[in-house]
């Protein structure tokens, strides 16, 4: 459909209004440690009730936008990534606001999100109908292949192999708490029904990576605070240089793409997985972790890739790809539209406006970032006893919010003593992450695999390596280990 067909309707007033108001908010939430863009949809769905389908819907795909692109912000400047997927940003964007360089790392955020959040919108317009049969074809062998590819992209993210094997074991063992999904059995359950439904990874990221530097901040004086430096480069010369990065760009859009493709996979698999391979294929792998922008350019083009890619199973099959989705699936069937290949015929003024509005929340996304970076910034200038209970008080909202749960506030407090003090001794946070977010994805459809194997009256083995395209996964699996291993031994021997 012509986009000129709709060009009135998208730079209306209500429109444009809404695209910049979800943006807008959802920046704000993505910043709020804890907080992401499902939080945020679910607060202003009630409010797109009143509002005209179209109107509502980028309202609440503006907030979508604008989250995964906020909780960089707070992650870059003072190390508190704002949602999990922030958490590479702050890996690499806090030791260059250590080094003076703050304000470039958020250029480097934004305009990576930017880049990466165009072509992801790009490719729900273009591919929906293709791409929406191409994930299909994903069942639970092929899923678990692409989990155990997550797991090993860990060998290359942190120094010591030995305290990184560690940490995602620890990471796995979390996410084995709670209900075993086949028999119902409780697993380290120690007799508290709270720990029945599972720890969920919001409280987890709280506690490894907020709570923990606060903690780890308590009594530092002014001046061993990270202070506000100003730089003189342009946003001009940071583009330029993102662009130099064109492969780096390439392949960080096309894994968040795929991944955000599939659903159920999420968005933290696909930024580790390219902030991974970012490591992997530089020139310089030992900066990482000590302010290296390719790291920040992976991770945040990843992340606003698969906004869009996430979005094509909703339309075209009305299968919602995350939990943020499913949310706006929702508020489609309150105005009583129909999700599937049928919503382009019964609804195109809803499905196109939407697709070719979304274009417009990069933009807003693109201008309140750019432009707002002076003021994001001053946070710096906040002295450090104002900051640290503002973040834990935020932080255990966060942790609360979730499932109003306080039990959640105490995992959160629990895991942030323990992730001090893993990071006093050197135990990488990220790894953890790792294991807790695909732990119930290698479990859930290695099981499924195995129920279907035995109905089947087949061996594990053959049914996992059934398809081609399981055979294909096998082998991208196997060359990334390999990736893996010559990295290592490149970096041991320099």
């Amino acid at each position: 459909m012509d986009i000129l067909t709709y060009l009135p309707m998208l730079l209306s007033v209500p429109v444009l209004a809404a695209v910049f108001s979800g943006v807008l908010i959802g920046i704000v939430v993505g910043a709020i440690p804890g907080l992401n863009g499902a939080v945020g949809i679910s607060l202003l769905l009630p409010l797109t009730f009143a509002l005209p389908p179209e109107v509502g819907l980028l309202l609440l795909g503006g907030i979508y936008m604008g989250c995964m692109y906020g909780g960089s912000i707070t992650a870059i400047l003072i190390n508190v990534p704002g949602d999990v997927v922030a958490a590479p940003a702050a890996m690499e964007g806090y030791p260059l606001t250590q080094q003076g360089r703050s304000k470039e790392a958020l250029y480097y955020s934004i305009f990576s999100s930017t880049i990466g959040g165009f072509v992801g919108v790009i490719v729900l317009i273009l591919f929906t109908p293709p791409l929406a049969r191409f994930a299909l074809q994903f069942g639970p062998a092929e899923m678990f292949f692409i989990s155990l590819s997550g797991l090993i992209i860990v060998g290359a993210l942190a120094g010591s192999l030995l305290k990184a094997a560690f940490a995602v074991l620890f990471g796995l063992f979390i996410s084995t708490i709670g209900l075993d999904q086949v028999s119902g059995q409780d697993r380290f359950t120690f007799g508290q029904p709270d720990l029945r439904t599972g720890v969920s990874v919001v409280p987890v990221v709280l506690g490894l990576f907020c709570i923990a530097e606060m903690i780890l901040n308590i009594g530092k004086r002014s001046d061993q605070q990270v202070s506000y430096v100003e730089q003189s480069i342009t946003r001009l010369a940071v583009i330029r240089d993102i662009f130099r990065h064109k492969i780096l760009l390439l392949k960080a859009n096309a894994i968040g793409n795929l991944i955000g493709l599939l659903p159920g996979v999420g968005t933290t698999l696909a930024v580790f997985m390219s902030y991974a391979e970012a490591k992997r294929s530089s020139k310089q792998p030992e900066t990482f972790e000590k302010g290296n922008v390719e790291g920040i350019i992976a991770a945040e083009a990843a992340n606003n890739a698969t906004v869009g890619s996430s979005m094509v199973p909703l339309l075209a099959l009305g299968v919602p790809g995350s939990p943020t989705t499913a949310i706006i699936a929702g508020a489609l069937v309150v105005h009583g539209i129909v999700l599937g290949p049928s919503l382009f015929q019964t609804r195109p003024d809803v499905a196109f406006i939407f697709l070719y509005g979304m274009i417009l929340t990069v933009v807003a996304m693109a201008l309140i970032g750019a432009f707002g970076i002076k003021y994001f910034a001053y946070i710096l200038k906040i002295r450090m006893e104002y900051i640290v209970p503002t973040v834990l008080v935020m932080s255990l909202i966060g942790a609360y919010s979730l499932r109003n749960s306080v039990f959640d506030v105490l995992i959160a407090i629990t895991l942030g003593i323990i992730g001090a003090v893993f990071k006093k001794i050197g135990v990488p946070p990220a790894p953890i992450i790792i294991g807790v977010v695909l732990g119930p994805l290698i479990e859930s459809n290695l099981s499924r695999s195995l129920l279907i194997a035995n109905a089947r009256g087949q061996g594990l083995v053959e049914y996992l390596l059934a398809s081609d395209l399981s055979k294909g996964l096998v082998a991208i699996v196997l060359a990334l280990l390999a990736m893996v291993v010559q990295m290592r031994r490149k970096a041991a021997r320099a």
